[in-house]
């Protein structure tokens, strides 16, 4: 069967499943009590709930949150059942202490979502790449008996079957060591929260013992249940830990810079004040050094002149007449000391303007001693950033997290199969490797919806007994995995 009609197939499938849905009480409201605040991380609350006995929720099944204190209702995911416990993501806070609340679950509503997942899938065959789904499909469609069928490998779609757990995930975190290596992105499926935290904490501490830096490649999306894995701190690894710690350091960044463009406006016209004032005492000098070369020039003529009427009694009648014929003579000479001596006393008043007017200016245009290299480097910051425009521009945009781009930095994605089928963000990201973690546990519709998403290779690990005994390949009952039973205890 070819991977579009195991698609249809499954749409049909799931489609029955929905309007079952709808005709029953599946979805009707709950009474969860016993509300206990788990944790926070940037915009998600994680909290804990008791059930009513006999209530089971599927994991990541999407519920509307209703507080009883008449609080505002939010909405939520279910992340793990144990027992008759929760543990619920929900996008607002209920609170502290929190209330019981009514969950209303949406089953029906996530069973469209997926539909809509596979149907834009066959829609728009060219926006995803069902190369290697092709190949994923005829692995799904492998009775219990086709062994040698399942167990071909080929270029595109790869198996690490082993029946030790152990080393199912060490061979695994191997290969996302290698592939991480090569440069490929990589989506990592797991059947549930609790098994991708294990894998997560496991190719973590592969790859601190490889060298490379496991915080910057990866990322656990959703909460991760588990804290800690030995000593790996598995909530630093969480998407939005990760999408928090990154726009808390942008807004900082942002800050930064709205206080250093408010301080270069700040200077700019201070300092642009201060150059006009030096380019005014500038000025004033050069008319200074003009006046002081004037006024000397003017008073060696005076001291000639002055000098000559002192001696002119004592001159021979010869230097007498030769003075004469040239109009020099007692009388002129002192016109022209007369003369003269305006002209100094003029010239000592203009250099006394001068200098007064020096003497204010010297104060305005004076620039403190570390203003001009902070203005210097605050200058060639906003030339840097493209300019006053630019910043103002940037300090004027929103700031709205772009979980697409952010997400697609990351080498390697680990998710919930139900996540990744019903995400909207998932529709618009591409991986070039899938490796499904024990893919027998998970449903045959979330692996194909996965597979849509990756452009090379597919991997499978897992037992291959369950392939039989989870019957998640043949059966239509769940689009995640199914939630375990287990007498009623605290998960935190």
């Amino acid at each position: 069967m070819a991977a579009k009609d195991l698609i249809e197939s499954w749409i049909v499938r799931l489609d029955a499943d929905r309007l079952q849905v709808s005709g029953t009480a599946q979805d009707a409201p709950i009474t969860a009590a016993e509300g206990r605040h788990i944790r926070t991380i940037g915009g998600l609350h994680l909290y804990e709930f008791r059930l009513p006995v006999g209530v089971a929720l599927r994991v990541d099944l999407p519920v509307s949150i209703i507080p009883s204190d008449e609080g505002e209702p939010t909405e939520g995911v279910v992340l793990h059942q144990l027992g008759n416990f929760i543990l619920l993501q929900a996008q607002d806070s209920l609170g502290n202490p929190t209330p019981s609340v009514t969950l209303v679950p949406d089953q029906a509503g996530l069973l469209d979502t997926v539909i809509g997942r596979l149907k834009d899938m066959i829609a728009r065959a060219d926006a995803y790449n069902l190369g290697p789904a092709e190949r994923l499909a005829s692995l799904l469609q492998a009775q219990e008996d086709s062994r040698n069928e399942v167990e071909s490998a080929s270029s595109v779609l790869r198996f690490v079957w082993l029946d030790e757990l152990s080393q199912r995930r060490y061979r695994l975190a191997g290969m996302v060591m290698e592939l991480i290596r090569a440069n490929k992105r990589i989506l990592l499926l797991s059947p549930d929260h609790h098994e991708s935290d294990e894998i997560v904490g496991i190719i973590a501490r592969r790859m601190k013992a490889g060298g490379l830096n496991y915080k910057t490649w990866i990322s656990r999306y959703e909460q991760p249940l588990t804290p800690h894995s030995r000593d790996i701190s598995l909530q630093e690894l969480g998407f939005e830990s990760q999408m928090h710690q990154f726009y808390a350091k942008a807004q900082a960044e942002k800050a930064s810079l709205r206080g250093k463009y408010e301080r270069f406006r700040e200077l700019a016209p201070l300092l642009a004040a201060k150059a006009h004032k030096q380019k005014d005492l500038d000025e004033v000098r050069l008319l200074e050094w003009r006046l002081v070369s004037q006024l000397r020039d003017v008073q060696v003529k005076l001291a000639e002149i002055t000098t000559t009427l002192t001696e002119y009694a004592g001159l021979s009648l010869f230097q007498r007449l030769s003075m004469q014929a040239v109009g020099r003579n007692v009388e002129s000479l002192k016109q022209y000391q007369t003369l003269y001596q305006r002209q100094v006393d003029g010239l000592n008043q203009e250099l006394d303007v001068a200098k007064a007017r020096i003497q204010e200016l010297v104060p305005q245009a004076a620039v403190p001693k570390d203003l001009r290299p902070e203005f210097d480097e605050l200058k060639e910051q906003v030339v840097k950033l493209g300019g006053t425009k630019k910043i103002r521009e940037l300090l004027a945009a929103e700031e709205d997290p772009n979980r697409q781009a952010f997400i697609q930095n990351r080498r390697l994605v680990a998710a919930t199969p139900t996540r990744v089928a019903s995400d909207p963000l998932f529709s618009r990201v591409r991986f070039d490797i899938l490796i499904a973690d024990e893919a027998p546990r998970i449903a045959a519709a979330s692996l194909v919806a996965a597979a849509g998403l990756v452009r090379e290779r597919i991997i499978v690990s897992g037992d291959l007994r369950e392939i039989a005994t989870a019957s998640q390949w043949t059966q239509a009952d769940t689009v995640g995995s199914s939630v375990p039973s287990a007498a009623p205890s605290t998960l935190a």
